[in-house]
């Protein structure tokens, strides 16, 4: 009988498996509420280490906390993650939500920024403690009070990242930004005070300061998803649960948005008929309006919101 001789070595099979690790790239979200008294300190530390490490996205870090997207090779999560936990005593609990890129890159540089707070809001008299906000739910928990007539689900995203995906019957507080969104929150809510009010976003940040400022504005009974609709949908694989968030998420990188379901929520800006379609930002770089729009109108119009933003190109 004659051997059959190997045409890879077991070298080279290591090589390209390694080589696959690093390519495979995950995107992870983290935020932490935290006193920071020397923030230009950590932002130092935290580019020193991680340059040359081919790390994406975006990093931001103030005296309130830190909040951060980043796309990374999949196979640094473990020292990744490791850093971030032990960065200062305040993140070692910290909840790092992950998912996989798949075709599309989400970053292309890195970029570390001090700013004022790490969620815009300027709210007269309200002073943020993070030790303020509402109660956590879990995916269980959620699913448990998603049809109970006496909690109400609230979306504390934009009109655009709404208009992909979201719960089921939840409501939507019509704003182009989360300062604009805080503005209006109490106000939007006064006929629900009286019942359970759950809040959710992407990953957790903005429902933080949110039900924060819904307790000190007098409301007792609120909640939210914590680590938002992504540790939802990680839990709901995980432990085998009916999923009540259908359609997209929206993502602040180049992905644009990730698809949960094949439901759709949204409508092409010119003819009104759904499409599947993600964002994109008008052509007329006078305009840049961000909307969505199906690839018949996005010929017609050549990637233009209107025939006026077309004809002044």
């Amino acid at each position: 009988m004659y051997k059959i001789k190997k045409i890879v070595s077991n070298n080279n099979l290591k090589n390209v498996y390694i080589h696959y690790l690093y390519n495979k790239r995950i995107v992870l979200s983290f935020y932490k509420y935290f006193f920071i008294s020397n923030p230009e300190k950590l932002l130092f530390f935290i580019r020193l280490n991680l340059q040359d490490k081919n790390i994406l996205g975006r990093i931001y870090v103030s005296s309130e906390g830190i909040n951060g997207t980043i796309s990374i090779p999949f196979i640094k999560y473990k020292y990744i993650k490791n850093f971030f936990k032990k960065i200062h005593t305040k993140t070692r609990r910290m909840y790092i939500n992950y998912t996989i890129e798949n075709k599309r890159m989400a970053f292309w540089n890195l970029r570390i920024k001090i700013k004022k707070q790490i969620v815009s809001s300027k709210i007269k008299n309200f002073c943020f403690s993070s030790n303020k906000n509402g109660i956590y739910l879990n995916a269980y928990l959620v699913n448990k009070y998603f049809f109970n007539k006496n909690f109400v689900f609230v979306d504390m995203r934009n009109s655009y990242e709404y208009e992909v995906g979201h719960f089921d019957n939840s409501l939507s507080i019509p704003a182009k930004t989360f300062r604009e969104q805080l503005e209006k929150l109490p106000t939007f809510l006064e006929i629900y005070k009286n019942k359970k009010i759950v809040l959710y976003c992407t990953g957790g940040v903005r429902c933080e300061k949110a039900t924060a400022l819904l307790k000190y504005k007098g409301f007792s009974q609120i909640y939210h998803i914590y680590g938002g609709i992504l540790s939802y949908l990680k839990q709901v694989k995980k432990y085998n649960f009916t999923n009540y968030f259908k359609g997209k998420i929206f993502v602040f990188d180049d992905r644009l948005s990730e698809k949960i379901t094949n439901d759709i929520f949204s409508k092409c800006i010119n003819c009104k008929k759904y499409t599947d379609s993600i964002h994109i930002n008008c052509l007329n770089n006078f305009c840049h309006r961000l909307f969505i729009q199906c690839r018949k109108c996005s010929i017609k119009l050549n990637s233009c919101c209107c025939l006026d933003c077309k004809n002044k190109l």
